[in-house]
């Protein structure tokens, strides 16, 4: 059976503080979904609902078939859960972590042995098995959270901030390694970092205030953006004002940015209604016997489009930095 992952109507109230209002959706295996939003936002109280740590006011969420509040034990099985944070146990090493995570799971002898021991080859967490995890940088940590997070391979798996901490090697790895298991889950994935949606998510969804303000592809976000099929130019330092008026006069062509940079001029044409508008510039350019030191067209800016549909208080009156 394929892997699904679906929420219905999930609200969660904290006295007369709602911190999550009326988030449905629906993924299917292969899909990696990016959630995002401000803090305050609802993110880690969704995620918490999603995987059972925290009952909802009112809806439901599915696991592959199973209601996480009636059938608990079924669906955690099939969880893998990163939660904020990574709140591991600081006296203990990882080895010993994992060991007991994998018994928890109810994996014994030869086969906990083995899940334990995959988990640290893929998180390279071979150099620090014996040391306390309280001794461990933040960015081994959060290694050693995923680790227990994928030991049991899960259907599902549910990453709060996954690469929080790690340096940019780091983050390269669990990256690559969220795309090479991609095909056979579903994957949640709750982060700050926009270039990490564009890097390994299917699908990406804005919630601000606790309700969903955008749920479309990485790419589909991007062209709601000023700068999708924006042309930047660079030319030899030339009159701005001639140049600027030949390109606003063209079709196609809503505003124009320039200025000067070490005896360049730097040209941002931005299109109407996200059109293409290439050939438009170029000609106006070659037109006027101008040289183009650099040309690019932009796709779009995912933050300029998170900005749009965020508020910068929704922190205000929640009961947690990243809620």
């Amino acid at each position: 059976m394929p892997a699904t992952l679906e929420a219905k109507s999930l609200v969660k109230h904290f006295g007369d503080f709602v911190a999550v209002e009326n988030i449905s959706f629906k993924l299917k295996q292969g899909e990696v979904l990016g959630f995002l939003g401000p803090n305050g936002a609802g993110k880690t109280t969704t995620m918490k609902m999603l995987t059972g740590f925290l009952a909802p006011t009112s809806g439901t969420a599915w696991v592959n078939g199973f209601d996480i509040g009636e059938a608990p034990i079924e669906a955690k099985q099939r969880i893998g859960y990163l939660p904020e944070g990574a709140p591991i146990y600081g006296d203990m090493t990882p080895l010993g972590f994992l060991r007991f995570v994998a018994e928890v799971r109810r994996f014994e002898g030869p086969e906990r042995d083995a899940a334990v021991a995959k988990a640290v080859a893929t998180l390279h967490l071979e150099g620090v098995l014996e040391q306390t995890i309280e001794t461990l940088s933040k960015g081994f940590q959060r290694r050693v959270g995923l680790a227990q997070a994928i030991l049991h391979d899960p259907e599902i798996l549910i990453l709060d901030e996954p690469t929080d901490g790690l340096d940019p090697n780091q983050k390269h790895e669990v990256r690559d390694l969220i795309r090479k298991i991609s095909a056979n889950k579903v994957i949640v994935i709750s982060t700050h970092i926009l270039e990490e949606v564009e890097a390994v998510c299917t699908r990406a969804m804005i919630i601000d205030r606790g309700k969903v303000v955008a749920d479309e592809t990485p790419q589909q976000l991007k062209r709601r953006s000023a700068y999708h099929n924006a042309v930047k130019l660079s030319l030899e330092s030339v009159d701005p004002q001639s140049v600027i008026r030949a390109l606003e006069a063209a079709s196609g062509v809503q505003r124009v940015e320039a200025h000067d940079t070490a005896g360049r001029l730097e040209i941002t044409a931005f299109p109407m209604q996200g059109r293409s508008i290439l050939d438009e510039v170029r000609g106006v350019v070659q037109a006027a016997g101008l040289q183009i030191l650099e040309l690019s067209v932009e796709s779009g800016r995912l933050k300029d489009v998170f900005r749009e549909l965020t508020h910068s208080d929704t922190g205000a009156g929640s009961e947690g930095s990243d809620r």
